[in-house]
């Protein structure tokens, strides 16, 4: 009788990534909404499972970058998102650094993204809501949708949907964060952030620091007064003796 020879499924650790957002098809457009949307780009790639249901949340297990990843989406509505995560994060015995929380950030301009660990909730129930149940040391993918200008006017502008000009840059910036979550899962952020500055018609960071190379590299004005010819004087003393000097040539 042959020895059964355990699995190597090749897995290292668990990951969570959280799309943050509100159930339901009222919400699904939302700009509130585009952690879910996240969520779902993510699922579409090959290799993730069917959205079921655990944690109080739509869950879909796959694999990024040789590790388990759990996706999700919290069903307890955006203020209550934390339930969801941290009974999950308790659950695979993780730690608030296994955790990735996707959401929206009113203080970026639409499309624009920024990704940390740890920081402040900035406001946002959300946030407020992780903090709570699982820590403050999660890594945070904050996702820009710009800021309707008065505070008044933030409550209908995070929970109306996205405009249809809002496409240029939403679905672009949704399929560069499905096509390189590998980068994400490796910690390679600052080449994920490139790729989708790239992705909605940035500049990735390196290349807006990098000086242009069409444009001539800027002088103090005392350089600038010293790579100066000085115009030579027709007439006078002056004139008189550089004629002698140079044999009456004198440009």
């Amino acid at each position: 009788m042959e020895k059964a020879i355990p699995l190597n499924t090749g897995f290292l650790h668990m990951k969570i990534i959280a799309g943050l957002g509100n159930p339901g098809p009222k919400y699904s457009g939302n700009r509130h909404n585009i952690g879910f949307m996240a969520a779902d780009a993510l699922q579409r790639l090959p290799g993730f499972a069917p959205w079921s249901k655990k944690f109080k949340a739509e869950i879909s297990e796959g694999e990024l970058a040789g590790e388990k990843v759990l996706l999700m989406k919290p069903q307890t509505y955006m203020n209550l998102s934390g339930e969801a995560v941290g009974e999950a994060m308790r659950f695979y015995k993780l730690a608030p650094a296994d955790i990735l929380a996707i959401y929206d950030e009113l203080d970026l301009a639409p499309g624009k993204v920024r990704l940390k660990t740890g920081g402040g909730h900035g406001g946002h129930n959300g946030v407020k809501s992780l903090d709570a149940h699982c820590g403050k040391e999660y890594r945070r993918l904050r996702l820009g949708i710009g800021h309707p200008g008065s505070k008044e006017l933030v409550h209908n502008h995070v929970l109306g949907d996205f405009a249809k000009s809002d496409r240029t840059w939403l679905e672009p910036l949704l399929d560069a964060i499905a096509d390189n979550a590998a980068m994400l899962v490796k910690g390679e952020d600052s080449q994920f952030l490139n790729k989708l500055a790239l992705a909605v018609g940035d500049k990735p960071a390196a290349q807006a620091a990098a000086p242009d190379p069409k444009k001539p590299a800027m002088q103090s004005h005392i350089r600038q007064a010293r790579n100066q010819k000085p115009a030579a004087p027709a007439t006078g003393p002056m004139a008189d003796m550089l004629k002698k000097l140079f044999g009456g040539k004198v440009d």
